[in-house]
Order: C-alpha cells, then sequence, then structure tokens
C-alpha cells in the first residue's frame, strides 16, 4: 500500500494517478471526505487525516508499504509556523512508531538551511525529524511552484500588471510545474532497485530558469493582453501581503523566504548530487491556468 499525504494537491494528485496506472494500491489521504472524489474514481482508498492528531496518522499509515509526506502550511491559522511544527512533530512520531518501508518527504529548494529562509525553514525541520524514521528516506526538494503564480493571474490579467516579490525583475530563479514534481515523487518511490544511502537527496526544477519578466511576457504571449512585472517595493511587502489574507505571522514567513530569494541563498544545494529536470514549459503551466481563473479576472476590470 502507498500512502500519499495531500492526494488532493496539485503534487499528491499526480503522484496518486501515476502511482495507480503503475498497478499499485494507493491510499489517498485527504483533510475532507469531499476532496476525495476524483480520487476515489480512479481506485484511490480514500482516508481522512488530520496532521495535528496523532491517533488520526497512525491510522493511515497502518500496513503502508511506503510513504509520501506532506506538511502544508496551514494558510487559516494564526500562527501557521508553530501549527505546522506541530503537525510535523505529530506525524514523525507516528512514522517512528510504526515505520514502512519507504518514506519520502515533498520538501523546498534552501532546506538544508537551519535557519533565515521563511517558510523553507519549516521544510528543515521536515527534514532533521524524518532522520530519526528507520525507513529508507527519500527528500524531494522542488524549486518555486509555477503554479503559484495563479494567485497574481486574475490581477496580471485584469490591469495589465503582475506583482512580483522577485527582485530585481530579471533576476532568473528556478521553478517547476507541480504535476513534474508528482511524476518524479512516484517514480522514486516505485525505484526498486539499490538501496541507497539514507536519506537520498534529489532535486527539481524546470529544464529553464526564468524571470518575473519572463513570467510577464508569457502571460502577455498566451492571452494577447499587455501584461508588465511590476517589482513591489520591499517596504510594501508585509502589507501586500496581508491585504491578499495572509496572517501577520505567514506574511512574515513569506518576506523572510523572499529575502532569502533575492540575497541568492534558495537555490538547489551544491552537494545534492541527485538532479532532475522537469519537462513542463512555464508557458504549458500557465495555458493550464489560464481558464480557471479567467472568471476571477473578468471581475476585476
Amino acid at each position: 500500500m502507498f500512502v500519499i499525504f495531500g492526494a488532493a494537491g496539485n503534487v499528491g494528485r499526480m503522484s496518486a494517478t501515476a502511482l495507480r496506472r503503475a498497478g499499485r494500491e494507493v491510499r489517498a489521504v485527504v483533510r475532507d471526505e469531499q476532496q476525495g472524489g476524483p480520487l476515489a474514481a480512479i481506485g484511490c482508498e480514500i482516508a481522512v487525516a488530520d496532521l495535528s492528531d496523532a491517533a488520526s496518522v497512525a491510522r493511515v499509515i497502518d500496513g503502508a508499504h511506503a510513504v509520501q509526506m506532506l506538511c502544508p502550511v496551514p494558510r487559516a491559522h494564526a500562527d501557521p509556523e508553530a501549527a505546522m511544527r506541530h503537525m510535523i512533530d505529530v506525524s514523525v512520531a507516528a512514522l517512528r512508531a510504526n515505520p514502512p518501508s519507504r518514506v519520502l518527504a515533498l520538501s523546498d529548494y534552501g532546506a538544508e538551511q537551519p535557519g533565515g529562509t521563511g517558510i523553507t525553514t519549516l521544510f528543515h525541520h521536515l527534514e532533521t525529524q524524518l532522520r530519526s524514521v528507520d525507513a529508507q528516506l527519500t527528500f524531494l526538494r522542488a524549486a518555486e511552484h509555477m503554479h503559484n503564480w495563479a494567485r497574481v493571474l486574475p490581477m496580471a490579467l485584469a490591469q495589465g500588471v503582475l506583482p512580483s516579490l522577485h527582485h530585481p525583475l530579471s533576476k532568473l530563479f528556478p521553478t517547476v510545474a507541480a504535476q513534474d514534481v508528482g511524476l518524479l515523487a512516484a517514480e522514486l518511490l516505485l525505484d526498486a532497485g539499490v538501496p541507497l544511502a539514507s536519506p537520498r537527496v534529489v532535486s527539481i526544477e524546470g529544464a529553464e530558469r526564468v524571470s518575473a519578466l519572463d513570467v510577464a511576457r508569457t502571460l502577455d504571449e498566451l492571452t494577447g493582453r499587455p501584461v508588465a512585472a511590476h517589482e513591489v517595493p520591499r517596504g510594501e511587502w508585509a502589507a501586500v501581503l496581508q491585504r491578499a489574507g495572509l496572517s501577520e505571522h505567514h506574511a512574515r514567513l513569506i518576506t523572510d523566504l523572499y529575502d532569502a530569494h533575492n540575497a541568492g541563498r534558495i537555490d538547489v544545494e551544491a552537494r545534492v548530487s541527485e538532479r532532475r529536470f522537469g519537462a513542463t514549459t512555464l508557458a504549458q503551466a500557465f495555458a493550464a491556468m489560464l481558464p480557471r481563473v479567467a472568471g476571477t479576472a473578468a471581475a476585476l476590470r
């Protein structure tokens, strides 16, 4: 049994689909039953779990051969860092008590750094805690997801302005499509080759690095509407993020992350020997997203 946490998300759904295509039994872990419909349709067993509840996590990993672990940032929580650290500690305790043969953790570029990287510091905590689990460990560190731009696509399409926290606008940064991360995660879970040193650390990013200018140019080309990238002044970051609905604590995690990004600290670790590259281009990822944001964009015009 392959247990996929966060199976209703962009990465988890692709992993579950790939594993089912390979003929494997999949237990898709979701936050509520309503998220499970499409996964049940492809033959997944649906399990509802609360990552902050030890008994809930223990129940869904019981009988697992492999576990794909995702600890999402709890956006609605007043203190998402504390809440996510708690979820990590609870989940790792359950895995330590009943370890499967394999555990793959979805992590981030920069997770090797112990601090000063905002949200990415939490993935450092995840990797550190998982090292105590008696299993073949894989840390899959992904670059910034292309679908993160979906939050600002409606504004970009409606107003022709793409706000960016990447400074300067010409700075190239690694990015990757969620579907490519999900496919690679499934591939690594299925890898039945000679056991490698644990933990196995694998990085993934797209074939080409991009800039905020490239992102705006791609939108322009796909939609036929002029879109200009706008460098949001550093002093306005927190206010902009809080107006977008983030709590003060969550906004600080984002600003710390982009400070580290702009200082060149968020990148593939030099010692990572396994580097993979996704096949999906930024244009392909955006083409799939645009129909879903078109309605919101029209309402903002």
